[in-house]
């Protein structure tokens, strides 16, 4: 698999792994520490092929994906969930840790932010679906992160992220009946 755009990932073990996984081009922003050099490499680069932005599921890389994602506009995104970033013995969280095959596939499912558009889901619909406001609602937002292939976020990140991508009402409908049936047979 060849992926056009440059990858943009936190270190050299996720761009040996990116490598193992697809033929695609990388920059390293090693770590969050991320210099005004670097900015403008992933900026030439969007100019030139677009970006992806890969980064590990946790704190550090939505922090890294926030910076990126201010500094260069309009890139792509690609998530992956953190149960299969996990490291043998559950010694940290990265890409360089997940499958190929599972990298292959959240690059496969990438997601182009929207121009400035109308929000087609509104809070009311995170509240109706018992994502936001709830004792469960963590896990349900974990649980759809993982099915829409956008990651793990907070209530506010939810709905910026849904709109951001341009998910439906549709597909959060269906996304939501799934996890309501896996959580009615796991009762």
């Amino acid at each position: 698999m060849k992926i056009k755009e440059v990858i943009v990932v936190e270190g050299k073990d996720d761009t040996a792994k990116i490598h193992q996984a697809v033929e695609a081009d990388t920059i390293e922003t090693n770590g969050s520490a991320i210099n005004a050099e670097i900015i403008a490499r992933i900026q030439h680069a969007y100019e030139k092929r677009g970006v992806i932005i890969f980064t590990d599921p946790d704190y550090p890389g939505e922090r890294i994906r926030h910076i990126v994602s201010q500094h260069v506009p309009g890139c792509k995104h690609a998530f992956l969930p953190k149960h299969l970033a996990r490291a043998k013995k559950d010694k940290g969280v990265g890409i360089e840790h997940a499958s190929l095959q599972d990298i292959k596939e959240a690059l496969s499912v990438v997601y182009e932010p929207a121009e400035e558009a109308e929000a087609a889901i509104s809070k009311q619909d995170l509240i109706q679906y018992g994502l936001i406001g709830t004792e469960a609602a963590a896990a349900r937002r974990e649980k759809l992160g993982i099915s829409l292939h956008i990651g793990k976020t907070n209530g506010k990140q939810l709905l910026r992220r849904l709109n951001m991508f341009q998910i439906t009402k549709d597909q959060l409908n269906e996304a939501m009946r799934h996890i309501t049936q896996e959580e009615e047979n796991e009762q």
